[in-house]
């Protein structure tokens, strides 16, 4: 970033990144004033210089400004609300910000860049009416709520007829820059989710592609839901979820230890006390409790196909043979017949060393002569899940536990299930960080702190929600909640206070008294202007960056002293350790070491620095800073003459960076 996109307190331009790239890898195809040469690229597209030919293109109206808007510099901050956090001191990084959520994710950016394990998205669907955001985050904030209809209350969002010739192409240049900035916050190893219903399937498909790579479609979830009884359709009764990897090659394999496994488990445990070591019988019993499982909706049948006993617990017998000819071939003798067992038809699918390890194990399972094909044990232990294309489950149920937990109000429509964000997550690592930018009545938050309660994980959520009004007629609006948002960290506060509550009345674990009580919380942010008036300062494209940067440092003399004189410390830490890539959740101590400045070690869990925003650096700190030469130092511009710039430029080089 340069001096003086830095000084402006931009988030980072990712067109200029990306340029800066494009030319330190290719130098040629630019010009000797640095300019990109648009015939030097297409010679390398199109060598015989012809005219284009027709091609598979996705487009749309709209689509070039929508991408710009995505990789442009942002100006807003996020700015820290304690009134409405909840256990911040537990909150270690989970968050609930109040805001647009493109303007959002770019102030994260700096930070949070491929950060994220996994992002859960249920955005607006295209129904017509209730899906249009505006990206015009103006430099004046008050225009910008005025352009998206705020009032007090909240954000009022415009409507989207069919009859508008734009009807979709709307939908996509609201989807797409939000995308491009989704890519950029997750790891290599990252994958996203997105619900979507059949109105944008396809196009959503479409503008994935070419945002994440068509390699890297992993597949979509068909989740079956309640059915809608609409008589003059087909009755619809699934929506999708689209998952794209980041890096598909990167990404491990969707298979996890098997979480219902526990169940047959805890039967087999419990048939064992009751029946002895009669292992047939057990077998019996467990196979008829499976059946009645499946019956009452507790589905197994997943794993169902554990349900053989022998004196080493519970087992399946592994198929054998291979899945097309070429299989190992190799001569088995029975053990009690002493004859060569039958083969499996395209051969053993293991190698012999493994099945005589097996062997050695007890995991064979013989049949009663020669003529069966011998199998391999599959124990319960080894029972794995995988991530599948269909999910069920009504969602009504889901709506209903919404309400009881807001004593019995409907205060949300349609809310998502905990337990189908749950299944998602579970594929994830247990310290996993999750992003989901429209997050609506706040499952996504609800989910990671049950499960962090279940496992006692360390899963840390970002949510994003815009402020947008509630319907006056709505129970919401009756029961006080005039925004969304309201309702996304009011549903977390009251899982957080009914957690809290149970662990205050659970009985003391006698046998394991060293059971930590769980404790979890999450602060509260707000997207609003910058803190430093600089960021109204408009370069001017006929002077040099260098005749910029001293009109901005007049700009900033003349505009900011005594308005960052008076404004929340805390906030300006915010602000400036955000967009030097600091995580929100960051540590501070105070640095003893300085007698005449207030200095501060600031450490998040990638990087650390020490900042110092008093108005005016003294001599003393210059020299103490010389036990410091390796750590960045971070202060106001205007904290320092140009004697003191000089000898920080000289005591500390680029570890000096002054806003």
């Amino acid at each position: 970033m340069s001096e003086l996109d830095r000084k402006l307190m931009q988030t980072p331009d990712l067109n200029k990144e990306r340029l800066e790239t494009l030319k330190s890898l290719f130098p040629d195809l630019f010009t000797v004033e640095g300019k990109l040469n648009p015939d030097e690229l297409k010679k390398i597209v199109d060598p015989d210089l012809v005219k284009e030919t027709e091609r598979f293109e996705f487009k749309w109206f709209g689509k070039s400004e929508a991408k710009r808007n995505a990789f442009s510099p942002g100006k807003a901050t996020l700015v820290y609300d304690a009134e409405r956090s909840v256990n911040p001191e537990y909150a270690d990084g989970n968050m609930i910000i109040e805001g647009e959520n493109l303007e959002t994710l770019k102030c994260l950016l700096s930070a949070y860049r491929e950060r994220f394990d996994l992002i859960y998205i249920d955005p607006p669907y295209n129904t017509g009416k209730d899906f249009v955001y505006s990206d015009k985050w103006a430099e004046n904030t008050e225009s910008y709520w005025e352009h998206i209809g705020v009032s007090n209350a909240g954000i009022k969002l415009d409507t989207n007829a069919e009859s508008s010739g734009k009807y979709h192409s709307n939908w996509l240049n609201f989807i797409y820059p939000r995308l491009l900035l989704a890519r950029q916050c997750l790891k290599k190893q990252g994958v996203i989710f997105i619900s979507i219903d059949d109105n944008e399937y396809s196009h959503l498909i479409k503008v994935c592609d070419e945002v994440f790579g068509e390699e890297n479609f992993t597949g979509a979830i068909i989740w079956q839901t309640a059915t809608d009884n609409n008589a003059t359709q087909i009755a619809t009764e699934h929506e999708y979820i689209v998952c794209y990897c980041r890096d598909i090659s990167e990404h491990d394999a969707w298979e996890i230890p098997s979480t219902t496994a526990q169940l047959i488990r805890n039967k087999y445990n419990e048939l064992l006390f009751s029946i002895g070591n009669n292992y047939e019988h057990i077998q019996t019993e467990l196979r008829k409790w499976i059946r009645t499982q499946n019956k009452n909706g507790d589905d197994l049948s997943g794993i169902s196909h554990y349900s053989y006993v022998d004196e080493k617990g519970v087992f399946y017998p592994g198929n054998s043979s291979n899945t097309k000819p070429g299989g190992y071939t190799y001569d088995i003798l029975h053990p009690v017949t002493k004859k060569v067992c039958s083969k499996p038809e395209n051969g053993y699918r293991f190698k012999q060393d493994t099945f005589w390890d097996a062997d050695k194990n007890g995991d064979v399972l013989w049949g009663d002569d020669e003529k069966s094909v011998p199998k391999i044990k599959k124990r319960l232990e080894t029972a794995t899940e995988k991530l599948k294309t269909s999910y069920y489950e009504d969602n009504r149920y889901t709506t209903s536990e919404l309400k009881n937990l807001f004593d019995g109000k409907k205060i949300f429509d349609n809310p998502k299930s905990p337990r189908l964000l749950a299944y998602l997550i579970k594929f994830f690592p247990e310290t996993a960080m999750v992003l989901d930018f429209f997050g609506g009545s706040g499952t996504t938050a609800h989910t990671v702190i049950n499960l962090n309660k279940e496992d006692q994980g360390s899963r840390k959520f970002v949510l994003v929600q815009i402020p947008e009004i509630t319907n006056e007629k709505s129970e919401a609006y009756k029961a006080g909640y005039r925004k969304i948002s309201d309702i996304t960290i009011e549903r977390n506060k009251r899982v957080i206070r009914r957690i809290e509550k149970d662990e205050s009345q659970k009985q003391p674990d006698l046998l394991n008294q060293n059971t930590p009580t769980f404790k979890t919380g999450f602060k509260v942010y707000k997207l609003a202007k910058s803190n430093f008036p600089r960021v109204d300062f408009a370069p001017d494209p006929d002077k040099t960056e260098d005749e910029n940067l001293a009109l901005l440092n007049k700009y900033i003399e003349d505009k900011e002293a005594l308005f960052l004189a008076l404004s929340d410390k805390n906030n300006i830490f915010d602000e400036v350790l955000l967009k030097n890539g600091f995580m929100l959740n960051y540590s501070k101590t105070k640095e003893t070491a300085f007698t005449m400045n207030n200095v501060y070690r600031i450490t998040d869990r990638f990087k650390e620095c020490l900042i110092c925003m008093d108005m005016t650096i003294e001599k003393q700190t210059l020299k103490e800073l010389e036990s410091y030469k390796e750590s960045l130092f971070v202060c106001l511009e205007r904290s320092l003459d140009t004697t003191m710039k000089w000898n920080l430029k000289h005591l500390l080089g680029d570890k000096m960076i002054a806003f």
